[in-house]
């Protein structure tokens, strides 16, 4: 069993989640983490005097914000989270999408969005090779920017950490994707949606309902589903331990 696990910058800041993580190392089941940390990022942007823009669930990133996304992300986000994992006897290795070209991107929207990404190939061969050597891979989003020249100052794209762990996990052919948030779920009327069709999820989109970051969420797990993933969650910290906590998600035909 193969588990793509996305944690939110949010869950991050959680006492708990080291200990989480490395229980769910314990047995066979090979695991793999990526990580957001948008609101690091926000507060690094504004403190050297630039501002925060979303558009859809996905942050708007000029030219001067990579450096800033990669500092916050792939620098201190990602090595917090290694060294808290190693300090509970994780054998985690951390990453960022432009190691190896792990996740090479291109450009997804570049009017509205600037330098943000939609993954484009994901380098399995070194995700394989560090899972058979018994390491957790723990990813920093920020990609490889496939339609950059050497020289450019954009030789890196911001990529929603959503969709970097829905690529991973189509990828490796994932048993499941889990994306972590500060919810426990897809929310109705003050209650958890137990579970959603793609049909119930694309509708949720269109319609408004899932707006912003769970927005982001819904395509990322249509994008897996779609990629051959068999099962995406959506739920909170609690949901690594539970497999049956929050929305569950599964193709046309796999709703059980």
């Amino acid at each position: 069993m193969t588990r793509v696990i996305k944690i939110g910058g949010r869950p991050q800041s959680a006492a708990s989640l080291p200990d989480v993580v490395a229980r769910a190392t314990i047995g066979d089941e090979r695991l793999v983490i990526v990580h957001g940390g948008g609101d690091e990022v926000s507060t690094l942007q504004n403190a050297l005097g630039g501002s925060t823009k979303f558009v859809n669930g996905r942050r708007v990133t000029l030219a001067k914000d990579i450096e800033i996304v990669r500092m916050a992300l792939s620098g201190s986000a990602n090595k917090r989270l290694v060294s808290a994992l190693v300090q509970r006897g994780v054998s985690a290795v951390g990453l960022s999408g432009e190691d190896a070209s792990l996740i090479t991107a291109a450009p997804m929207d570049a009017e509205q969005l600037g330098f943000v990404g939609a993954p484009s190939s994901v380098n399995v061969d070194f995700l394989q090779l560090l899972l058979s050597g018994g390491y957790l891979p723990v990813i920093s989003p920020v990609s490889r920017n496939a339609a950059a020249t050497t020289n450019s100052e954009s030789l890196a794209l911001n990529v929603n950490g959503d969709d970097a762990a829905a690529a991973i996990a189509t990828a490796l052919g994932a048993t499941e994707l889990l994306l972590v948030a500060d919810v426990e779920g897809v929310m109705s009327d003050g209650a958890v949606v137990p579970r959603l069709t793609p049909a119930d999820a694309q509708r949720l989109i269109d319609n408004g309902t899932a707006a912003g970051g769970m927005q982001a969420k819904l395509q990322a797990a249509l994008a897996a589903l779609t990629g051959g993933v068999q099962r995406v969650r959506i739920s909170d910290l609690s949901a690594i331990d539970d497999l049956s906590r929050g929305t569950l998600l599964r193709r046309i035909g796999e709703l059980s």
